[in-house]
């Protein structure tokens, strides 16, 4: 069990002051919070990773796949009273999208089908195949130490990899059906039950038929062998995570609603949508702007789209995975009803906690422009040609392209003012049809073609305009949605003088023809698309995390501050692994913990940006055209925090923004960001649905203000 130092809480004076019932003055703040650290992983559902947790509490309850009966502490569907809440469904859909496909005839997937390696699951650890970064005219030294990471961490970066293939046909490797998770038990084959299903095999209670797995010529000199069971620190496949398939894979109609679920979202087309559509790549396809669409799986085909059932997986928290995360929701607080902002990935979603709104296309006046049409999503099923048979669900435009298909999109904008455009209209009727109106009428402006995909910033890094041939972008300037003119928080606190930066790891060398070039995340950075912040002087509040440390050594953090960690401490699925955010984020806790007048004062929000295409059990409220999405991790840690406490107030990203609004006495960034929402109201018995929907929390549920 991790400990984490809680320290004094507060200044002789304003005990004195709380003592006496008198309220500080904070120096203008609300709270005696001078200090707030947001850090962001990446791609993780609250279920992934919470799945199994206890409070320390008994009076405290959380919201769970343990406490809703869809598996027991072992990580397995229970034998008594099992819960079918998880379970996965069949659809067909191969006329036009719909976000509820028609089931009738389908029957739920008699076992899981086997979770794929996927595109981007690293077969050996990051710092052994950084050795062949050659290959790629790459120089420098191999990726073997990360500054995030704690010398006794280092370790973990030479640790993992699921000795399989992954998505790269240039080296004769396309993704496999990860061997790992072919069962056996009691001599005889077994699947994967339809249900969600441990990562980490538990206690080796099962084990994999080695015989299943094949191996990776190009790596056998650092990976011989067969891979060894999954454990917390290997890599697993990468889930789909975008926006018309999270749509889908949530099933959400007003004809499911209960007073129990009142949205009516099922998340039981998880797995179907993943294996009919994924991420739009079949066989050895690699998209171009000529042709930015590929070959539709063969019918019955499960594993076409290099993905089979790996949405379904989730850690051990009971047997010990996530044990700092453990360690922290037992110390501190967490909230087990906060969701991404938006459906789908990365992009728009690490952008909205910075924005509480959504990018769009831009001129290069930053004014809303018509794109080119590879760039406009098409989600309409494929339609047969020449007496096939009918193609169900592969979207006719919604892809990644070949050069960089973590941070561009072929299909990553959409204009959802537009009712004709392929897939709008099934969006708009179920909001409209719910028992309250969506935000802003669905928050769509006329003639505006928003991200709702990963698509790359007009600038880079040092605010120049991306032109082709920057290493940066190595998919080009196609691929930008040009110059924002949206507000951010940054915008917000200069204006009334109150400090704040961002963290970048990976900053200072984005785009070196280096191993460590290519591991700062650009469309992490909502700052990045932001005219007003990359024309101006506020561009230097843009760094490196080096300079975290020293600001937290020195005792000149600002008011406000965010860190993005790098590509292989992040957590993502596939690239990343959940031991290495972990350590990364015990890094920055301890930073400034070591500062203990620094500590007195600071409160740090641990979060993801998205739930990573994992299935989450927990209640979504939609709010707009974009969103909410599924729930991911929020933890609170701070001398304020309340010990041990599971807060149930439905929030979202947009709630980071109100929590600093709140404090700093600001006013909400525009009419159209999510921070105008109200606090939510609710009944007594159902803590987590608003009942003045749509309302998200400022997440000051999860301090005590009045501490001594």
């Amino acid at each position: 069990m991790y400990k984490f130092f809680r320290g004094g809480i507060c200044a002789v004076a304003v005990i004195s002051m709380l003592a006496s019932g008198a309220t500080p003055a904070f120096a203008g703040r609300r709270s005696p919070i001078k200090h707030l650290i947001v850090v962001i992983g990446e791609n993780r559902s609250f279920d992934n990773v919470f799945a199994t947790y206890v409070p320390p509490d008994p009076s405290q309850s959380v919201w769970n796949l343990l406490s809703q009966g869809i598996v027991n502490q072992a990580g397995f569907q229970p034998s008594k009273n099992p819960s079918a809440a998880a379970q996965q469904h069949q659809a067909v859909n191969t006329v036009s999208y719909e976000i509820s496909p028609d089931q009738t005839g389908s029957q739920p997937y008699a076992t899981l089908p086997p979770p794929s390696t996927t595109l981007n699951a690293l077969p050996a650890p990051p710092c052994q195949l950084s050795l062949f970064g050659f290959l790629f005219g790459y120089s420098g030294p191999p990726t073997c130490t990360d500054i995030g990471l704690d010398p006794e961490d280092q370790v973990l970066l030479s640790t993992g990899g699921t000795y399989q293939s992954l998505f790269a046909p240039g080296l004769g490797m396309t993704p496999v059906p990860d061997c790992r998770y072919t069962l056996t038990s009691g001599g005889s084959v077994d699947t994967l039950t339809n249900n969600s299903y441990p990562l980490v095999n538990p206690a080796n209670l099962v084990s994999y038929q080695s015989k299943n797995c094949v191996a990776v010529p190009l790596l056998a000199a650092i990976i011989p062998g067969t891979p060894p069971p999954p454990d917390f620190a290997t890599n697993t496949g990468d889930p789909v995570h975008r926006f018309y398939q999270m749509w889908q894979q949530a099933d959400c109609s007003v004809s499911h609603a209960t007073a129990a679920n009142p949205s009516g979202c099922l998340h039981d087309l998880v797995t179907w949508v993943a294996t009919t559509q994924g991420w739009g790549l079949t066989g050895t396809c690699a998209p171009t702007v000529a042709n930015p669409s590929c070959t539709p799986p063969a019918a019955g085909d499960l594993q076409a789209t290099y993905q089979g059932g790996v949405g379904m997986g989730f850690y051990n928290m009971a047997l010990g995975d996530y044990p700092i995360f453990n360690a922290l929701a037992q110390s501190y607080a967490i909230n087990d009803n906060y969701h991404q902002m938006v459906m789908g990935g990365t992009g728009p979603n690490s952008q909205s906690i910075f924005t509480g709104d959504v990018y769009y296309y831009a001129d290069a006046n930053g004014d809303p422009a018509t794109p080119a049409s590879y760039l406009v999503a098409n989600p309409n099923p494929v339609q047969p040609q020449g007496g096939q048979h009918p193609i169900d669900n592969f979207y006719q435009l919604d892809g990644l392209p070949a050069l960089d298909p973590g941070s561009s999109s072929f299909g990553g904008l959409s204009n959802c003012s537009d009712h004709a455009q392929p897939g709008v209209t099934p969006i708009i009727d179920y909001l409209d049809a719910l028992s309250y109106s969506p935000f802003n009428s669905g928050n769509c402006a006329p003639n505006t073609y928003y991200q709702i995909n990963n698509e790359y910033p007009y600038y880079d890094h040092l605010g120049n305009v991306i032109a082709a041939g920057n290493p940066e972008f190595p998919a080009g300037p196609q691929f930008s949605i040009g110059p924002q003119t949206i507000p951010t928080i940054g915008d917000s606190l200069s204006k009334r003088r109150i400090s704040w930066r961002y963290y970048g790891e990976g900053f200072d060398q984005a785009g070196a023809k280096s191993p460590d070039g290519q591991l700062y995340c650009a469309i992490c950075n909502a700052f990045q698309y932001s005219k007003t912040i990359m024309t101006t002087k506020l561009r230097n509040n843009l760094e490196d995390l080096n300079s975290f440390y020293d600001d937290a050594q020195r005792g000149t953090l600002p008011a406000v501050s965010f860190i993005k960690p790098d590509d292989l401490v992040d957590s993502h699925p596939g690239t990343s692994t959940p031991p290495l955010f972990e350590a990364f984020a015990k890094r920055i806790i301890e930073s400034v913990q070591a500062n203990p007048k620094l500590w007195s004062s600071t409160a740090i929000l641990i979060t993801f940006d998205e739930s990573g295409g994992y299935y989450d059990s927990g209640y979504i409220q939609p709010i707009d055209f974009f969103g909410d999405g599924p729930r991911t991790v929020m933890i609170a840690v701070s001398p304020f925090s309340q010990y041990g406490y599971v807060d149930h107030t439905y929030s979202d990203h947009a709630s980071i923004l109100k929590f600093i609004e709140w404090n700093w006495r600001l006013r909400p960034l525009s009419k159209r960001s999510l921070d105008n929402l109200p606090n939510p109201k609710t009944a007594q018995d159902a803590p987590y649905i608003p009942t003045n929907s749509p309302a998200i929390g400022n997440l000051t549920g999860m301090f005590d203000f009045h501490k001594r």
